[in-house]
């Protein structure tokens, strides 16, 4: 298995925090984008500070760029960082698109497929003409013309990530992704997720080997894993009830497939109705601990040995720290990283992996 990072910010020492992991051995680095900062800005900023970490977006939206525009920034990255970007992709959903960006949260599945022949049609290095059914290039009774990029070809190559939840998102993901950006997932429910991404791969003539499965983890070592669980269990509370309109919450779903359809339920009831502590009391702790990795050293073998079984090749470390911000908090995530990485080698070893 591999290890990426999130940044736990954008701030100076945070930035200076990615570097230290790369010196320590972590693989990636997963940068968000949500309705704060753009995830592409500081992959730029960390390719000309780093030498050897893979640079992903987890995950630019689709719909707020041009899928041209996305392969625009793209081969740039990729050409500034010598060959390390990842491009993770996603459509998040309706609240932030037509909320943010004012873009209708329409055809999500025919919106990822079609972005992603359009991005690696102009990597490629082809003259961009494309007919679907969200896009059509160039534009019918236009004045466009279509065009080749100068700058691409086929010796350039670009992995294309998709954060999926949904069954039919994971079966497109299994045809036609380079990587699959998991969140939410529980090794104990893990064929919710890989069953669809095997099939889709197998559909298309691929297998789930193919693609490189990461899913995101908080860490956290403690000899309390009851109360850390409890904790990382409430800051669910958000993501159940806000993340997402009561029409469209695609969390709730892939919790509700994994057992907890009554709870989430509930868990939303409660945040809509402006009760926070309760929703977040009522988030069963399993989420909090199956989610993580929280424990002692053992433990968190234990559930690294569970994520390898899945065939999970890379997590995504969120590292908890004593919420400071300052170097200072960064030195006992840099600390835990370090401890993790070790036992991740460990685990890697029993299986025979070199």
């Amino acid at each position: 298995m591999q290890i990426g990072i999130s940044p736990p910010g954008l701030d100076q020492a945070s930035l200076d925090f990615v570097v230290e992991a790369e010196r320590l051995g972590v693989d990636s680095v997963w940068v968000p984008e949500a309705w704060m900062y753009d995830a592409l800005t500081p992959l730029g900023y960390l390719a000309a500070r780093t030498e050897r970490i893979r640079l992903a977006s987890a995950v630019v939206q689709l719909g707020a760029r041009s899928p041209a525009m996305l392969a625009m920034s793209a081969l740039a990255l990729q050409t500034m960082s010598d060959g390390r970007f990842v491009l993770g992709i996603g459509t998040s959903g309706p609240q932030v698109m037509e909320g943010w960006h004012g873009v209708r949260f329409d055809r999500p599945i025919t919106r990822t497929s079609e972005t992603i022949d359009i991005v690696r049609r102009i990597v490629a290095g082809e003259r961009l003409t494309y007919e679907g059914d969200v896009y059509t290039l160039p534009l019918p009774d236009s004045q466009g013309r279509a065009l080749r990029s100068p700058v691409a070809g086929p010796d350039i190559d670009i992995p294309i990530h998709i954060a999926a939840l949904g069954p039919r998102n994971l079966e497109l993901t299994g045809a036609k992704a380079d990587g699959w950006i998991g969140t939410a997932f529980m090794p104990e429910s893990a064929d919710v997720f890989i069953e669809p991404i095997a099939e889709g791969a197998a559909d298309a003539g691929r297998t789930i080997d193919d693609l490189e499965l990461s899913v995101a983890v908080g860490l956290e070592f403690t000899g309390d894993p009851e109360a850390a669980g409890r904790r990382h269990a409430a800051g669910y509370a958000f993501t159940i009830g806000a993340m997402g309109s009561s029409a469209t919450n695609f969390y709730n779903q892939v919790f509700a497939r994994q057992g907890f359809a009554d709870t989430v339920g509930q868990v939303r009831a409660l945040w809509e109705a402006g009760d926070r502590e309760r929703a977040a009391a009522t988030v069963p702790i399993e989420i909090g601990l199956h989610t993580n990795l929280i424990g002692d050293d053992e433990t968190v073998g234990e559930r690294l040995r569970r994520y390898r079984a899945c065939g999970i090749d890379t997590l995504r470390v969120t590292v908890a720290s004593d919420s400071d911000p300052t170097s200072a908090g960064h030195h006992e995530r840099l600390d835990a990283l370090a401890r993790l990485l070790d036992l991740v080698a460990a685990v890697d070893a029993e299986a025979g992996s070199p």
